[in-house]
């Protein structure tokens, strides 16, 4: 029995570790950068206090997603009401949030980064919010964004 529990711990205790592995960015000079290191789009996404889990344990807390996500895309999280924050980066991620039209949270925007002549650019791919039908559609509807031609 003791063997039993041992192995299931160690089992759970290592799928935990390995769902957390992801990397979320939190200073998008940073994510730019990264996006124009990798030649990968940005995944960002806005959320913020008092908004529920379910976007990040259905879809984030995946090992679907984080495969997809490790293959296409920089992550990016901006919390609209982390405290440890400075004034400026809040208003920059205002001013993100209402360049790319996010008018709910949580929501996830997809774009592309541009650098050029010491100027950024973005290139909004588009926006997604949870969606009902689990992780492998909505991977898909992100891939049918990151694909358009």
């Amino acid at each position: 029995m003791l063997q039993k529990l041992l192995i299931l711990v160690l089992f759970l205790s290592s799928f935990f570790v390995r769902s957390q592995g992801l990397v979320w960015r939190t200073d998008i000079n940073d994510a730019v950068t990264v996006s124009s290191e990798q030649r990968k789009p940005l995944l960002i996404f806005f959320t913020g206090q008092g908004v529920g889990q379910k976007f990040q344990n259905e879809i984030f807390a995946t090992r679907d997603f984080e495969d997809w996500s490790r293959k296409n895309v920089v992550l990016v999280k901006l919390d609209l009401s982390d405290p440890t924050v400075s004034e400026n980066i809040k208003e920059q991620t205002i001013r993100l949030k209402n360049a790319f039209g996010v008018e709910q949270i949580p929501q996830v925007c997809l774009t592309e980064v541009y650098l050029r002549k010491g100027r950024t650019s973005f290139n909004k791919l588009g926006l997604m919010t949870d969606n009902q039908l689990g992780v492998k559609s909505w991977i898909a509807e992100c891939n049918s964004m990151l694909n358009k031609e």
